[in-house]
C-alpha cells in the first residue's frame, strides 16, 4: 500500500467511527480530510456542524464512468518535440503536433572564459516566455558543447560553472512555472556527465556541489536529472523508498535520463556492462517517486523493438521520450504499432471509475463524495498539483481544494480513492450544477490556462475552455433530504 493510499484508508476509517457509517447500498455517508481553502467560493476551516451525531446526509448513489481510448493532450508527458529557447520563436506548433514538452539546450560556448551577458540572459527569459505564450513545458540543458566525444570541445571549470547557474537562476526561478524538469547538464560532452575536460568527474565533490547548486537555483519542489544511475548512488545512496519520496530532500529531488535507450545491452554505457540488471533494479524503484524520460540513440533490434521498448518503459516509469531522435526506432515503434500505446501511456493516464454522490442536496447541506480513480500510465504526475472540487451551473461556481491530496502519489498502474464530505453555502441557488474534478497547475501564473489542467480519459467529460472534468450533475433544492446549515458561508471540506 503506498502512503497515499494509507492516507485515504484512515481518512475512511475515522468517518466511520465518527459517523457511524452503517447505511445500505442506497446511503452512504462520507469522510473528509482535515481541513480546505475554496477558491471563488469562499475558504475552508470552520467545519459546518460535522460534529453532531444528529446530523442527517442526503442519499447518494453510485455511478461508473466509460474510460476512453483516445490519447490525451496532457501537461509534463508524453513525445516531447525539440526548439531552441534562444533561436527559434512562436512554439504553436509543438501542440499542433501533438506534444506538450519540448527540449532545448542552452548553449553556452561563448562563455566558457567570462560571465554571461545580459544578451543571453534576456534571450533566456525571452524563450521561456514564448513557451507560457504557446501552452508548453521545457525539459532544460545547460551545455558548454555538442559532443562529439572523446575529442568534444571543453566544457568549463567548477567555478565557471557554479558563477553561471548563480546568474541563471534568477530567470529560472521566475520562470520555474514552465519548466518541466532540468537535466544537470554542465559538465562533459553534451552536458550528459561524462568526458569533462576540466576534470570535474574525476572528484566527487566537484560534481555533486554542482549539482547541488543546480538543485538551489530551481524551487524546491522541481527536479534534475542524471543521465547516468551510478552518479545518483554515489551522491545519495540507495534508491528511493515512499518514506522518503517528495520530502524535499536532494535525493528526492534527483531523477533520470537515459538518452541511449535501447541502444544495446547496457544502454551504450547507460548501465556499467558488468551490472546491468543491479541498476536496472535500482532504477526501477527509484523513478516510482523521481521523473524518468530520455531518447533512443541507436537502431538495436530487437531489443529497441516494440516489446522491449514497452516493457522497459513501464518497468522504468517513462514521463517522457525524444520524438525525434532517433528516427529509425522512432519510426519502427510506428510501423509496428505500439507507438499510440506509447503516446497514451508515457506519464499519467488518468481515469474516473465510479463515483458516489447526492443527486440532490439542501442549500448549507452536505455533498458526500467518494471518487475511484485509476492512473493507467507508466508514471504518477511529475511535479505538484492540486485536485479542487468544484460546482457550477454556468452563472455561480463554487470550487474547493482538497487537502493532504497529492497526485504525485497516484502511481503508474495503481487505483486511489477519495472519500470527502463538502458543505454548500446556505445562500446556494437553487438549480441544477455539474460536480466537476480540475486539476490545475500549481503555478498562480498557469492556474487558469486550461492547456495546462489535466484532463481525464473518459469519454465526455473534459471542457476544454474551463479545463474542468465535469462528472455528474446536482440539484441543490431546498427540500432535498438531509439537514442542512443555512448559516454556513463556504463551500469547505468538513473535518
Amino acid at each position: 500500500m503506498t502512503r497515499f493510499s494509507a492516507l485515504i484508508a484512515t481518512l475512511v476509517l475515522a468517518g466511520a467511527l465518527a459517523w457511524g457509517c452503517d447505511g445500505d447500498e442506497s446511503t452512504t455517508q462520507g469522510t473528509g480530510g482535515t481541513g480546505g481553502s475554496g477558491g471563488s467560493g469562499g475558504t475552508g476551516g470552520s467545519g459546518g456542524l460535522g460534529g453532531s451525531g444528529a446530523w442527517e446526509d442526503p442519499p447518494t448513489t453510485s455511478v461508473s464512468l466509460s474510460a476512453s481510448d483516445v490519447i490525451v493532450l496532457n501537461p509534463e508527458r508524453g513525445f516531447y518535440r525539440t526548439l531552441s529557447l534562444v533561436g527559434d520563436q512562436d512554439y504553436q506548433w509543438v501542440r499542433q503536433a501533438g506534444s506538450t514538452l519540448a527540449h532545448s539546450y542552452l548553449r553556452l560556448d561563448d562563455y566558457r572564459d567570462s560571465a554571461l551577458d545580459a544578451a543571453i540572459l534576456d534571450a533566456f527569459a525571452q524563450g521561456l516566455a514564448e513557451a507560457r505564450q504557446a501552452g508548453i513545458k521545457i525539459v532544460l540543458r545547460f551545455a558548454y558543447n555538442f559532443g562529439p566525444y572523446p575529442n568534444s570541445e571543453p566544457d568549463a571549470s567548477k567555478s565557471r560553472i557554479l558563477e553561471h547557474i548563480s546568474q541563471l537562476a534568477p530567470v529560472v526561478q521566475a520562470n520555474a512555472d514552465v519548466i518541466a524538469v532540468l537535466q544537470a547538464g554542465f559538465i562533459g560532452a553534451w552536458g550528459e556527465w561524462h568526458t569533462s575536460t576540466h576534470g570535474l568527474l574525476d572528484n566527487p565533490q566537484d560534481k555533486f556541489e554542482i549539482l547541488e547548486a543546480t538543485l538551489q537555483a530551481l524551487p524546491g519542489d522541481r527536479m534534475v536529472q542524471l543521465r547516468y544511475p551510478p552518479h545518483k548512488e554515489e551522491g545519495y545512496g540507495a534508491a528511493l523508498t515512499d518514506l522518503a519520496a517528495y520530502d524535499g530532500s536532494s535525493a528526492a529531488r534527483v531523477g533520470h535520463h537515459n538518452d541511449c535507450f535501447l541502444a544495446s545491452d547496457n544502454d551504450w554505457g547507460t548501465y556499467p556492462s558488468s551490472e546491468v540488471e543491479i541498476w536496472k533494479s535500482y532504477l526501477e524503484q527509484d523513478t516510482a517517486y523521481v521523473v524518468m524520460g530520455g531518447e533512443t540513440c541507436n537502431l538495436n533490434p530487437p531489443r529497441s523493438d516494440c516489446p522491449i521498448a514497452l516493457a522497459e518503459m513501464e518497468r522504468f516509469h517513462y514521463t517522457y521520450i525524444n520524438n525525434e531522435y532517433h528516427p529509425d526506432v522512432v519510426s519502427s515503434w510506428s510501423d509496428q504499432g505500439c507507438r499510440d500505446e506509447m503516446e497514451r501511456r508515457l506519464g499519467y493516464r488518468l481515469t474516473v471509475q465510479s463515483v458516489s454522490y447526492p443527486e440532490t442536496v439542501r442549500p448549507g447541506g452536505v455533498v458526500p463524495l467518494t471518487v475511484a480513480l485509476s492512473n493507467d500510465g507508466w508514471a504518477a504526475p511529475v511535479n505538484p498539483r492540486p485536485l479542487w472540487v468544484v460546482l457550477s451551473d454556468g452563472n455561480s461556481r463554487y470550487e474547493v481544494v482538497l487537502p493532504d491530496v497529492d497526485p504525485r502519489w497516484w502511481l503508474g498502474g495503481e487505483e486511489v480513492e477519495i472519500t470527502v464530505r463538502l458543505q454548500l453555502p446556505g445562500d446556494a441557488a437553487a438549480g441544477a450544477y455539474d460536480l466537476a474534478l480540475w486539476l490545475p497547475d500549481a503555478a498562480a501564473s498557469l492556474r487558469d490556462d486550461s492547456r495546462y489542467a489535466i484532463a481525464l480519459a473518459n469519454d465526455d467529460l473534459w471542457d476544454e475552455v474551463s479545463g474542468l472534468n465535469r462528472l455528474v450533475s446536482i440539484d441543490v433544492d431546498p427540500e432535498a433530504p438531509g439537514s442542512s446549515d443555512p448559516d454556513a458561508t463556504a463551500f469547505e471540506v468538513l473535518p
